[in-house]
Order: C-alpha cells, then structure tokens, then sequence
C-alpha cells in the first residue's frame, strides 16, 4: 500500500486493490492445493458463459480465466453467437447446473443479442448453489435476511468488504453510506454492511441533500456510475472510502484522449479520507479474486469418497448381523447390539449444546462432528457422534441442513439432509394413523348405534368373537374384568364402544415433513361422505410429532410400544383423557416404527462413525437425539477404547438445563 502525510490529519493510506488482490489469489492457490491433497480426485470447476462478443465482455472474461489456471481451478469458456434464443441459453444453463464437473459458473453480462431476453430470467435459472456472482433472487433474498454463510455474495461487494477488513477498521457500530442501488452492487453492499453490523443509509438519485448524508460515513462506497460527483469536501475526516466507479473522461495529455476516474473526486478526498482506494487499482482487480471464491460444502463432501458403510462398522466392532446396509453410505444397527455389548463398561459424553438458537443455527452440529474427527481421525481415539436427523423443512428453507460444514461434516450430506432410511417418513405415516383414526371414530360414534360400533370392533369371524389384547385392556381400564364378548351387558358395551371424544379437545395433528404454510389451518370433513362432520383441523412439521419425541427417548421396542399407547390425544366431553390405547391403534404404531427404532450410522468425511437417529424439535420438546443411539456408541467406544482414552461425543440440542441432566443421570 502506498502511504500519504497531510498535515494536521492522520495517516493517509491508499488501499491497493492489486495488492490485496494478490493476498486473496495466494491463499485460494494454496486452499485449493489442499483440497486437492486431501481429495485427489478433486479439481473446482468454474465455467463462464457469454452470449455475443462484446469486446469488454472478452476483456474480462480473459482476466477470469487467468486468475482461475492460476490458483488452480478448472475454468470453462462457453461462447454462444449473438444470435442466440433464450431457449438456446436457458438450455445451456441447465446443462451446466446439471454437471456434476462444474461447482459454479456465471453469466457474463450484458447479453450481447439481437433477441429478445429476460435477462432476470436467465440469472434465476443458474441454480442457487452455483450461482457463484449471487445474482439469482435465491441468493440475494438469503444475503436480504442476513444468512450471509448460506448464499453467494456478488464479487465486487464481497471485495469491497475485503477492502475494509485490510483496513483494520471495525465496521460493527460505524455509519455506513452506500451511493447507488443497483442489484449487482449497491444494494448486496447495504445488506453486506448492515448484517456486518453497520448502520447503512443508501443514497441514490433521488436523495436530498446527498453532500449531509455523506458527511456523515465513518464507511463510504460509493457505485453510482457518474465520474468524481462526490466531491472531497464532502467527506468525513478519518473515514473509509471505497471507490466502485469505472467512468472516463477526456484528457488530451493521454494518447487516447481520455482517462479513467471514479465515482469520488479522488485528489481532494484522499486530503481527507484515512483510507481510500484509487481509480483503476482499487476495486477492480478485488472482483475477479472474489469470484474464484466459490468452494462449497457440498462439493468438497462429493470429493471425498465414503468407505463403504459395512467396512466402517466392523472397524467399530459390529458383526454383520447387526448390521442391515441401505446401501453403501447408510446403515441400520440392531438393538440386539446392547444384549451382545451388555457387559462392557460405557465410554464417556462430550455435550456439545447452545442456548442462543439462531433461525441459521449455532455450529454444534459442526463443533460434534470436528472434535469426533480431531479425537478419531487425528489423535487415535475411540470418538463416536450422535446427532438428531434434520427435518427437510429446515433443509429446503432458511436455516439449510444439519450435517455439519467444511471439512467437518457428515458423508454424504444429501443422504443425511433428505430421505435418510424413511424414519420421519415412518413417524408420518404412524401420526397420521392416529389423526386418521380419531376422525373415524368421531364419525362412527356420531352415525352408528351401540351395537353397530360393537359389530366393528368386535367382527364376528368364523362365528366367533375373541377380544384383541389393547380391547382387553380397555376392559380392564373400565373395570369390566369379563374376557368373552357374548357377556357384556348393553350398559358395558355402550361404555366400550363410546370414547365420546370432544373435538374442540382434540391435540392431536396431522403432520408433513415440508414447509407447507397453507396447511397449517385447515377444514376437514367436506366430502359428502362424511355427512357434515366438518372440523378445523392443522398440520405440523413431522418432527413436532409426538411419536418423534418417544423415539429420542425409548429404550427399546417394548418401552416403545408402552410409550405409544400412553400418549394422550384428546379428552372426552366429560373430561376423560383419550389415548392412542383406547383408539386401538397402539400396536398398529409400533409395527410401522419397527425399523425406525434402529440408529442409522453414517460417517464423518474423516471416517468416524455417525449415529443419525431422532430428532424432536427442541422449543416443543427436549431437542436430543436418541437414547438408544447413545447407549449403543457408548458400548460400542468402550471405556478405554483401543489406544488409550476413549470418548464419544454427541449432539443433544438446545436445552442443556433438560437434557445435560439426561446424561449425566441416565447413565
């Protein structure tokens, strides 16, 4: 950087774009010669797509490919003629998001075309995850919300923000000043300074008193494409000041008769600015080194091959009956695995939790997955994770996955974020068993006879009626201790059959493991079928289901069963409380979770085991993942492990008060 003395004011620093350009290529070359060591089979792919050939459109992409050979990535030119349809260039598009070689490409604009094309419709088509300039509306809607880890910020913000950091300046608590609005730059930097904790004003065309609001930047960026209107009078003694502007304007001592300048009057406010950056040499070469800036997690989990599932559980000690592979990255392990394992002593608990749940998350998924990794992979210990299996709500909406990120993450993150082995399939299907089966029984009772309702739930076959066991002990909980069906008087059927369920009681709801916000009130009941008996009636997410909550805390298949049939989900008009018992479908419950109630196991990208299992939310519930995943890795590590001391760690959740007190108690 070079460095300038006025009188009576501070040190004056121009802030070189060249130099901290070269900073960041340097460390990209060297983050992707990592990669690469670590991954061989890995090389990031960039590709470059330009409609036309327009001569500065070329210029640029040429110091993109340059800057992408020489940190190492893999860049792509794709040049399609001026001609072009916009069929033709959504097509082009949706074969790169399709390639599994390239990990992000932009759309050089403008379009340089003689058709007509929506060119908002053609950055929305980059998908999300490529979109590595963060034009789509994806992108920019996450970066809006502050979910600056999740999205793709725009090159020349992101550069711009570099620029501050070189400084030294802190920008949380500062009066930031963005002049322009544009959705390439002014408008990504005002959200990038605010959820940097800057107080933003953005200024534009039609701001009042545009010199007031300058004076006020202790940041100013200025991306208002008008050469030198900010004047340097205008600015703030001792602040940052980070030109965006390319403008020329005549010069007769240059050859070409023109020269280029910025958005500031940059002679007179480099008087008084403590930080600025010159014009060319500032921001421009920042925007190409920001772009190759694209690695991201999901990519770097492809890169690293899995071990094949059944080899990671017999290095853990599991004999193959136990395990039942769902493939070659998934596994479910038998409960059986604890009577075999009874005898051996438990390993030890590292509680990684939070308090301050964030809608993005805190990192405890990640912090897990790092220690198992640094204690397994690195220092040779027995670590073992447990973490709760994400819904797919979060996954598709703001707060994204929960495998973890970087290099410590769950393998593969797809797997683990989406359909996993069907448990929050299966917990819908039994919840929606329960729902289906109290509006059926309010529907018979109300349109039936005592004797009618009795011949239902208790047919006749052969010409004889026996009682199934969960109608025995209704029986037993009416005090009618008779076992033949024949006996029952018509005051004791009546109370047998009649659960009289009051449906305004009704805490029992409907679930799907999606985002659906149009079915969180709805009316039920309007077929003409069901003759009038309507009623409000709301959908949860699947892992609000109280089923979930008794995964996470069972013990195993029978304390399952018993946990499913105790759950209350109404009351009768007197008062009475009803259950999943008393609507016979307790045993129903606990054969859909029969395989449900086994852990999966996944591994980390270093190798080391993963149990994924459960999953209740924790601001209903108590937020752990499951106990018998617990209980089956602390055998499994054992107490002093094969080379030296053993440990596992595991993902409990947010309320440590409740479920610290688990773990230390429990076990």
């Amino acid at each position: 950087a070079s460095l300038l003395i006025t009188a009576g004011l501070a040190l004056k620093e121009i802030i070189s774009g060249k130099t901290v350009s070269a900073q960041v290529r340097e460390r990209l070359k060297n983050q992707v010669a990592e990669m690469k060591a670590k991954a061989p089979g890995f090389r990031p792919g960039l590709a470059i797509l330009q409609v036309g050939d327009r001569d500065d459109s070329n210029l640029y992409i040429s110091m993109k490919l340059k800057a992408a050979a020489e940190i190492g990535i893999n860049a792509n030119h794709i040049k399609l003629p001026g001609t072009a349809t916009e069929a033709e260039v959504l097509k082009c598009i949706n074969n790169l998001n399709e390639d599994p070689a390239i990990h992000g490409f932009i759309v050089q604009l403008p379009l340089d075309t003689n058709k007509p094309i929506n060119t908002e419709k053609i950055t929305n088509a980059v998908a999300p995850e490529k979109d590595v300039d963060g034009l789509s509306s994806i992108n920019a809607g996450k970066l809006s919300r502050g979910d600056l880890s999740n999205c793709f910020i725009p090159c020349t913000p992101k550069g711009c923000m570099e620029l501050i950091r070189q400084t030294g300046v802190q920008v949380a608590g500062k009066k930031a000043v963005v002049i322009g609005r544009s959705k390439i730059v002014g408008a990504p930097m005002h959200d990038l300074l605010l959820w940097n904790h800057a107080t933003v004003t953005t200024c534009h065309s039609k701001t009042a008193s545009l010199a007031d609001e300058v004076s006020k930047a202790d940041i100013l960026v200025v991306a208002a494409g008008k050469a030198e209107m900010v004047k340097g009078e205008w600015i703030k003694p001792g602040s940052v000041v980070i030109d965006c502007g390319i403008n020329h304007i005549p010069d007769s001592t240059k050859a070409s008769g023109k020269r280029v300048v910025g958005d500031v009057a940059y002679a007179s406010a480099k008087e008084r600015a403590a930080y600025i950056t010159p014009v060319p040499g500032g921001v421009g070469p920042m925007t190409v080194a920001m772009l190759m800036q694209f690695f991201s997690d999901i990519e770097v989990s492809r890169s690293c091959t899995p071990k094949p599932i059944g080899e990671l559980a017999r290095e853990i000690g599991l004999i193959s009956d136990e395990v039942e592979l769902y493939g070659q990255c998934k596994a479910k392990i038998s409960l059986s695995t604890l009577k075999r394992l009874k005898d051996q002593p438990d390993g030890k608990y590292i509680v990684v939790t939070g308090i301050t749940p964030t809608p993005l998350g805190e990192g405890k998924s990640t912090t897990t997955v790092g220690l198992v990794q640094a204690l397994g992979a690195h220092l040779g210990q027995n670590a073992f994770a447990c973490v709760r299996q994400p819904s797919q709500g979060p996954t598709f909406g703001i707060k994204g996955g929960a495998a973890g990120g970087g290099y410590s993450q769950v393998i593969p993150m797809e797997e683990f974020n989406l359909h996993l082995t069907g448990d929050i399939h299966a917990i819908t299907a039994a919840n929606n068993l329960v729902a289906a089966a109290i509006d059926a029984r309010i529907f018979h009772e109300a349109t039936q006879s005592d004797q009618a309702l009795y011949s239902r739930l208790v047919p006749s076959v052969d010409g004889v009626r026996n009682f199934s066991d969960v109608q025995i002990r209704r029986l037993q909980r009416l005090h009618i201790m008779k076992m033949d069906p024949a006996t029952l008087t018509n005051d004791e059927i009546s109370k047998f059959v009649r659960l009289d369920i009051d449906p305004d009681s009704i805490t029992w709801q409907r679930v799907l493991d999606t985002n659906d916000r149009f079915l969180r009130t709805i009316t039920i009941g309007q077929s003409p079928s069901e003759k009038g008996y309507t009623r409000t009636a709301h959908f949860d997410i699947a892992v609000a289901s109280e089923i979930m909550a008794v995964l996470a805390l069972t013990n195993g298949l029978e304390d399952m069963r018993e946990r499913l049939g105790k759950m209350v989900v109404a009351s009768s008009k007197k008062g009475v409380p009803i259950t999943t018992e008393d609507l016979g479908v307790s045993g129903a419950l606990a054969v859909l979770m029969k395989d449900a109630i086994k852990p999966n196991l996944m591994q980390t990208l270093e190798g080391n085991p993963v149990f994924v299992h459960a999953g209740p939310f924790a601001n209903i519930a108590h937020g752990n993942s499951s106990v018998l995943a617990d209980k089956i890795a602390l055998k499994t590590v054992g107490k002093d492990g094969f080379v030296g001391k053993s440990l596992f760690t595991f993902r409990p959740g947010f309320f440590y008060t409740i479920h610290g007190i688990r773990c230390s108690d429990n076990y």
